[in-house]
């Protein structure tokens, strides 16, 4: 039998930091290595709790805090009067090879999955930008949710019903799908009742589900061209096949998709305000849209991008009113609110309810329920309704300034893509422009614009989108001076170096 070793023949356990705390978990952590390396062999008696923490200097507990530890972990036992060894059962297991001394850490090379390296392209991808001009989809300081929205907050959470309890349908609250209902019927011409919404955690998520719920791997889909890389990364990551189909002044190519891919189970499409161009689906394209999912027997997914936003007349109605059990209708509500929220939601027809709300279970269980109540009492109360019509006034004074600033201070050879609705405008670069390179530019400078180019999937042309909701309008003038300042530096004209690709 193996004689009892002295706390000195175990060099791994080293010296206990105090400072650091946890010494308990020190002394397991350093008897883990010993004994995967080999330094500690299976069956190997240890010394007494008693002698090694007078060797140490620390308390009786704290070692046997530690061997309890290992003991519940399997790598150590004991037994009444023949004290604690190494778990005779390691013996099978071979010792960790010693790395290699080094002045410097060693990181071992990592051959990434596929999916993995994809999803790695998709996290750069969606890293939050600087929220300075001209950035996407952020709301300013004076179109944020008002008083109201932190009044009815405070008093929610301090009701019993918001208070954290058990889990809660998938679907989401019925009184706010209740009142998204009553809303999207009012405002989009959705037909639905409360029992086809299932709240999402923003419109990314909506997509996924649907994709999940409609769609099997391999199946082939439509998705305009250009569109919105994070729809496109969804359907990449669902193994679908997708046919990118051109968008012209009327919206999706219907013809064009069939041409290509006369066999597609979905078309994905943005019809109220085409993302990125912002131009909505004109009556005889949704018409043949529809017409040809119904010989198909396919499915519209439609997004309904900043359908709320529209700054001349009244918001486009939606696609899914033509035609409800064909139609699986999103939308979100972070937008008009405020992008931290992440709640949006899914009309769906009714068979498909509760695949939706099992997708969903599996996916994340539901969203956080206090956030529901409090946007359920702002929605019940009238708030979110005069929030809508606020900052809508408050947008199209915006865009107006920009308009007008890039009137003023852009180069002849861009131009404004037409459109009356959304937070963003498109400006439209001479061809042969490097659109991603400028933007690297313009970001050094100060500036976030998102280049247009990376969204074609055929024939990329170049441009600039440009958000004002966030925006005060003397920040947007001196930034379209300084953006006009970037271009000149690297050159607007096609021949310019700089920019050619």
């Amino acid at each position: 039998m193996p004689r009892s070793r002295a706390t000195s023949d175990i060099p791994s356990l080293g010296a206990v930091d105090r400072a650091a705390g946890g010494v308990g978990r020190q002394i397991a952590r350093a008897l883990r290595a010993a004994i995967a390396r080999g330094e500690l062999k299976a069956g190997e008696l240890l010394p007494s709790t008693r002698a090694l923490a007078a060797a140490l200097g620390i308390a009786r507990g704290t070692v046997t805090e530690a061997f309890d530890q290992l003991r519940a972990e399997g790598y150590l036992e004991s037994q009444i009067g023949a004290g604690t060894r190494v778990a005779p059962t390691l013996a099978d297991q071979p010792p960790v090879a010693r790395p290699p001394r080094s002045r410097g850490p060693q990181i071992a090379p990592v051959q990434l999955p596929p999916r993995a390296s994809r999803l790695a392209e998709v996290a750069r991808a969606f890293t939050p930008m600087p929220e300075v001009p001209f950035a996407i989809a952020v709301p300013g300081g004076s179109v944020a949710p008002d008083d109201n929205w932190r009044r009815l907050g405070n008093r929610v959470r301090a009701s019993r019903a918001a208070a954290p309890s058990s889990y809660g349908d998938p679907r989401g609250l019925k009184e706010l799908r209740q009142a998204i209902a009553d809303y999207v019927r009012k405002s989009r011409a959705v037909h639905c009742e409360p029992d086809q919404v299932v709240i999402t955690a923003g419109t990314q998520q909506g997509l996924y589900l649907t994709g999940r719920v409609l769609l099997l791997r391999g199946d082939h889909v439509w998705a305009e061209d250009p569109a919105y890389p994070g729809m496109t990364a969804v359907l990449d990551d669902l193994d679908l096949i997708t046919t990118r189909v051109p968008v012209d002044a009327q919206g999706i190519d219907v013809d064009a998709g069939v041409t290509a891919c006369p066999h597609a189970r979905a078309a994905f499409v943005t019809p109220s305000h085409q993302y990125p161009l912002g131009m909505p689906m004109s009556m005889a394209r949704r018409n043949a849209l529809l017409a040809w999912a119904q010989r198909r027997d396919a499915w519209i997914v439609e997004d309904d991008y900043d359908s709320e936003l529209r700054y001349a007349g009244h918001p486009f109605p939606s696609l899914q009113g033509l035609d409800p059990p064909r139609v699986i209708y999103l939308g979100t509500l972070s937008k008009v609110l405020f992008p931290s929220l992440r709640l949006g939601y899914v009309v769906a027809p009714a068979p498909l309810v509760d695949a939706f709300a099992g997708a969903r279970a599996l996916l994340d269980r539901h969203s956080p329920t206090s956030d529901q109540h409090v946007l359920t009492a702002y929605m019940r109360e009238g708030f979110f309704e005069a929030h809508i019509r606020r900052i809508r006034a408050v947008y199209a004074a915006r865009r107006a300034t920009l308009i007008a600033a890039l009137e003023r201070h852009m180069p002849g050879d861009v131009t404004l893509q037409p459109s009356d609705q959304g937070m963003h405008l498109l400006l439209w670069l001479p061809k042969g422009t490097d659109d991603v390179r400028l933007v690297k530019a313009a970001l050094a400078d100060g500036i976030v614009a998102r280049p247009i180019s990376p969204m074609y999937k055929a024939a990329p042309l170049p441009g600039l989108m440009l958000g004002f909701g966030g925006f005060a309008p003397e920040e947007l003038e001196a930034a379209a001076m300084r953006l006009r300042r970037i271009m000149d530096r690297y050159g607007s004209q096609r021949s310019a170096k700089a920019w050619a690709r």
